[in-house]
């Protein structure tokens, strides 16, 4: 039932743009809008690289379920050009170990949805995400900052719904053909850059994953036992080629996923903080995007001076914040952006990646923007060092320490 509130609303929506998946939740969603708010509903899929599995009769689907159109927008190279790569190059990991692969999809999906809402005359948002999750912030966040004038709908915080068995027996009363079943071991989300598992026997922190989690990596004791390495080339932070061939960015992690999985490279299992205040514990994995972030640091190392590196990783914790809090519309990431931008202005060479039982590790970097210099680093005899010169510096960098310990000890 709806509320008197709701039902006033209700009365004024006339077209809703959802953002839609096919699953279980949002095949519910097009029907149950159809039902409360007696509108027209436009599903609006994201193609951010879920797999063609996933993807394949989903427009026919949203149709059956009592959607006027479906929308399918291909994402994938957006997503990784402005989204992505742009979030490696800030350094961006939440808590010191999650890549943010459901996060940073959330705005590329979010703005392509508003986008399909205003050309089609939308005056209503709706998605699928529940009342005890992030995703319903990043999704809404999005809305405020580039349609605030559209409504929002966020039906598990309105419907009676409670379980996926009530949620079958719904859209088997409305004769909506679904292809899922009342038992789904894990909730999986998937894009290019990685897949996340949550639920099931992972909702206890004390079971260990099981191998049935895990799709795109091998485990350990199934990886090659000989390594294998892959040069990435980037240019000006982003990859461009892999072992020297150019290739689109869709291709290029699409690749370098088959090739780190086959290692068990990109597996994380973390109990995270949610922005919500609850923890949850998910298991990712991220092989490509694990190699890329491993190369681009190696990069870093050889590229940027001390004070640059480090402003970098200070930066890079508050953008990783940003990220997974849904705050990429707003201007103090806009700001965050801009200076990593102008800091990987000089990111160009090349990283070989060694790859080995779920590893994967800078082995070998060269750029032409490079500050090692060997003849000033080598332990061999050199003549451009005269190591006499350290001892001013070195008196003058502990004179704080100096002074403290003579007023310590009555000497000044």
């Amino acid at each position: 039932m709806l509320s008197e509130i709701t039902k006033e609303r209700a009365m004024s929506v006339k077209r809703v743009a959802l953002a839609y998946s096919g699953g279980l939740d949002t095949s519910a969603i097009v029907p149950w809008l159809v039902e409360h708010y007696q509108c027209e509903v436009v599903a609006v899929v994201g193609d951010v690289g879920q797999g063609a599995g996933e993807l394949e009769g989903v427009a026919e689907n949203a149709k059956r379920s009592g959607a006027v159109e479906c929308r399918i927008v291909d994402l994938r190279r957006e997503f990784l050009e402005d989204y992505v790569f742009p979030m490696v190059m800030a350094g961006a990991v939440y808590e010191g170990r999650y890549l943010l692969g459901t996060s940073i999809a959330r705005p590329v999906l979010a703005k392509a949805q508003v986008e399909a809402a205003l050309a089609s005359g939308a005056d209503a948002l709706a998605h699928g995400c529940t009342g005890k999750g992030n995703d319903q912030v990043r999704f809404e966040s999005a809305y405020a900052a580039l349609a605030p004038r559209l409504r929002v709908i966020a039906p598990w915080r309105e419907w009676s719904l409670r379980s996926r068995e009530e949620l079958l027996n719904y859209l088997a009363a409305k004769k909506v053909p679904v292809a899922v079943s009342a038992t789904k071991i894990y909730s999986r989300d998937r894009n290019m850059w990685h897949i996340s598992h949550e639920g099931g026997g992972l909702e206890d922190p004390w079971n260990a994953p099981p191998e049935d989690v895990w799709m795109l990596t091998k485990s350990v004791e199934r990886a090659p036992e000989a390594a294998a390495e892959v040069m990435v080339s980037f240019v000006k932070g982003r990859p461009r080629r892999l072992n020297g061939e150019a290739l689109p960015p869709e291709a290029l992690v699409e690749r370098l996923n088959a090739l780190a999985g086959e290692h068990g490279v990109g597996r994380v299992d973390i109990v995270e903080n949610r922005l919500v205040g609850m923890k949850s514990r998910g298991c990712y994995e991220t092989p490509g995007g694990t190699v890329v972030a491993e190369a681009l640091r190696g990069l870093e190392e050889l590229v940027y001076d001390r004070e640059t590196l480090h402003e970098r990783e200070r930066l890079g914790l508050k953008f990783a914040e940003l990220v997974y809090d849904g705050r990429w519309f707003t201007p103090a990431r806009e700001a965050l952006s801009a200076c990593v931008e102008a800091m990987a202005s000089r990111l160009t060479g090349e990283v070989v990646v060694r790859l080995h039982k779920g590893r994967a590790w800078a082995v070998k970097r060269r750029s032409e923007q490079s500050l090692f210099s060997e003849s000033f680093a080598t332990f061999g005899r050199d003549e451009v060092y005269d190591q006499r010169h350290a001892e001013g510096f070195i008196r003058l960098f502990s004179l704080p320490s100096r002074i403290a310990a003579l007023k310590r000890g009555g000497g000044a």
